[in-house]
């Protein structure tokens, strides 16, 4: 599905979506706390400080969704995260961040393998966004997880956050730049969104995106 084939009404509905009924439903520390696979998942990826907690908030339009922290690489497990109620519509999944994370070797690796069995494993995952500081770009740290993703055959979407904290000429350098990396990547969806998660900028696009994936 391409954009210009997607449902006109589909920013309304994702509108009225996610001003519905949204909870958090649990914390995955392996995978055999995965809830049942019944409904299609969208997980957020992204660096230890990349704004991942904030951004979830403000997708969510709840403040205390998503619990966000100054110490990066305080989100340790999979966290999940029901969107819809009778009928539930999809879930979020927050999975632990990569990077900078301060925790010893051994949990570091737990987590990197808790994420990689994730990715590779889940059928009803339907698209992984991963973000991108946009003051920073896209890091080498990243591109290992873009081509786990490529490798997995995992469909994903660069995201990039904290878009007000640098000046519109310099995001849309950064943003036409992580676009032409995009397009190096088979898994990556062509077109790169930017956000802000203290302005709102993007957060509408995005959540029209998160539905047209849910939906494909």
């Amino acid at each position: 599905m391409t954009d210009t084939d997607i449902d006109p009404l589909l920013p309304e509905r994702a509108r009225k979506l996610f001003s519905g009924p949204i909870a958090f439903l649990k914390s995955a520390p392996a995978l055999q706390h995965l809830p049942a696979p019944g409904v299609p998942e969208i997980a957020f990826a992204g660096r230890s400080n990349v704004g991942k907690s904030s951004l979830l908030n403000a997708l969510t339009n709840r403040n205390g969704l998503a619990r966000t922290s100054v110490t990066p690489g305080r989100t340790q497990e999979l966290n999940y995260f029901d969107v819809g109620a009778d009928p539930l519509i999809f879930r979020l999944v927050d999975m632990p961040g990569y990077g900078f994370a301060k925790a010893p070797k051994d949990i570091v690796k737990k987590w990197r393998f808790l994420i990689n069995d994730y990715l590779r494993g889940r059928a009803v995952l339907k698209r992984t966004l991963v973000l991108i500081d946009s003051r920073h770009g896209i890091k080498e740290v990243d591109r290992d997880v873009l081509e786990m993703l490529d490798t997995a055959a995992v469909s994903y979407r660069i995201v990039l956050t904290k878009a007000d904290k640098i000046k519109a000429s310099a995001l849309a350098e950064v943003q036409a730049a992580t676009e032409a990396e995009a397009r190096k990547h088979p898994a990556a969806h062509p077109q790169v969104i930017a956000t802000s998660s203290e302005k709102g900028l993007g957060i509408a696009e995005l959540r029209t995106a998160v539905l047209e994936a849910v939906e494909s």
